[in-house]
């Protein structure tokens, strides 16, 4: 598979997965993430699907400090209602990545240990666009994204698809698109405020 060669270059997100580990994917139960992996499960690359990938990659830093996150044992609420803006494609990017569901996932063996239902929340009563929770510690961790802040993505999307979109323009879109994710992902510390709550 061709890709943005930029993909290569964002950090990828280590977690220590005890299911897989139980299930014998892996002898450590250490699972790596890629944001090419998230792509394939998106079916696409945008600010959303890197918005969502950078939550976690900070979020999840912030959560865990100095330790391997575990995937599973972490709580996700979000403020949005799923249909709300591309709120729901934020959750399945960080249900793939932390293994959190609403009521679809795993429901976990021998009275629910390696559950995953139930730790994926939308409309959230929160002040933070995403908010993780360590279900062992309770510690939380604030999220909000600011793509704004470093790009317009509506204004590139606008110039393909407007009625005077030229055919230049329309050919140069693609190029220009993923030129935005990657000044998201150059910018990850602007775009990404973490609150410690």
């Amino acid at each position: 598979m061709k890709y943005q060669m930029f993909f290569d270059e964002i950090e990828s997100i280590v977690l220590k997965d005890e299911l897989a580990e139980f299930l014998g994917v892996n002898e450590d139960g250490i699972v790596e993430i890629t944001y090419l992996d998230i792509v394939k499960v998106a079916g696409h690359s945008c600010a959303t699907v890197a918005g969502g990938y950078l939550t976690a990659l900070k979020g999840l830093k912030a959560l865990y400090p100095g330790e391997i996150p575990k995937r599973g044992e972490i709580k996700i609420e979000i403020k949005k209602a799923s249909t709300e803006d591309n709120s729901g494609v934020v959750g399945c990017v960080l249900s793939n990545i932390t293994g959190a569901t609403t009521d679809y996932g795993f429901g976990g063996i021998q009275g629910g240990k390696f559950n995953r239902r139930n730790l994926l929340f939308y409309n959230a009563p929160i002040d933070t666009d995403v908010c993780f929770t360590r279900l062992d510690t309770q510690k939380q961790i604030g999220i909000n994204y600011c793509p704004g802040k470093v790009v317009n993505p509506m204004q590139i999307l606008m110039s393909a698809i407007n009625p005077d979109a030229t055919p230049e323009d329309k050919k140069l879109f693609p190029k220009r698109f993923q030129e935005m994710v990657k000044t998201i992902f150059d910018n990850g510390d602007t775009v990404i405020e973490v609150i410690e709550e």
